[in-house]
C-alpha cells in the first residue's frame, strides 16, 4: 500500500468526529506534527503525525477553479 501525501489545503475525514459533529479537518501545517482546522466550527489543533496517518479515512483535494 502506498504512502497518502499531505499537502496543506487537502481536506481529511477522520475516524472520531469533533464534538461539533465535523469529520472533517483542513490542513494548516504538515510536517512531524500537522495543524489541522475542523471545518464544523473553525477550531484548531496540533496533531502528530502518526495519529492523522493512523486515523485517515479519507482525503479529498480542494476544488480548482477551472476559468
Amino acid at each position: 500500500m502506498g504512502q497518502i501525501v499531505y499537502e496543506v489545503g487537502d481536506i481529511v475525514k477522520l475516524k472520531k468526529p469533533h464534538p461539533c459533529g465535523s469529520q472533517e479537518w483542513e490542513i494548516l501545517r504538515v510536517g512531524a506534527d500537522f495543524r489541522l482546522k475542523c471545518m464544523g466550527c473553525g477550531h484548531q489543533i496540533m496533531v502528530e503525525r502518526r495519529l492523522v496517518e493512523k486515523n485517515t479515512r479519507g482525503l479529498r483535494k480542494p476544488d480548482i477553479d477551472k476559468k
